[in-house]
């Protein structure tokens, strides 16, 4: 039962990513050509483990380590040319933690990176970004972009846990 339950949700998600895109694929396919555009995360999935489960049932609504609604937190993840910039919270174990708690989360300006793209037969992009400057720690980023813009993001580093942030790609703002 349990597999058709998970097969029957993961087509429900499917359909309805479909009903309401974020982007058309004209405009999916031009901002990652060009590599501009900002990932904005509405929700986090971390790494499951006892520790985590016990603090995240004690935030409000919560239901230990499953997924954290971060609607309207404006937490996102830029690309540009000759940059990445992250913005994003981090729920999970760290390895390694500073010792300024405003320091804290997956906050970057990264200039010297790799940029791996990929295409599969349906279009869906897969985006590896390996960043080589960051102060504290490296991070390999994996990006997985659907045709209508919907997205998930995997940050994984050496100091901490990975977790994955589903959200949206949208164009960069213009500048006024």
């Amino acid at each position: 039962m349990k597999p058709l339950k998970s097969i029957l949700t993961a087509a429900l998600f499917f359909l309805a990513a479909q009903t309401f895109a974020q982007t058309d694929k004209e405009t999916t396919l031009r901002i990652v050509k060009d590599k501009a555009y900002t990932f904005v995360a509405n929700t986090a999935i971390p790494m499951s483990n006892t520790d985590v489960n016990k603090i995240l049932s004690m935030l409000p609504g919560g239901q230990g380590g499953s997924t954290i609604n971060l609607t309207g937190s404006q937490y996102d993840f830029k690309v540009t040319p000759d940059s990445v910039v992250a913005y994003l919270p981090y729920y999970g174990r760290a390895f390694n933690a500073p010792f300024d708690p405003t320091e804290g989360g997956i906050k970057f300006t990264s200039k010297n990176f790799t940029y791996k793209e990929s295409k599969n037969k349906k279009g869906n992009y897969t985006i590896q970004i390996n960043t080589k400057d960051v102060k504290r720690d490296n991070y390999m980023l994996t990006l997985n972009i659907t045709t209508t813009g919907y997205a998930s993001l995997t940050a994984t580093s050496n100091n901490k846990q990975p977790i994955i942030f589903n959200g949206y790609l949208e164009e960069p703002k213009k500048k006024d």
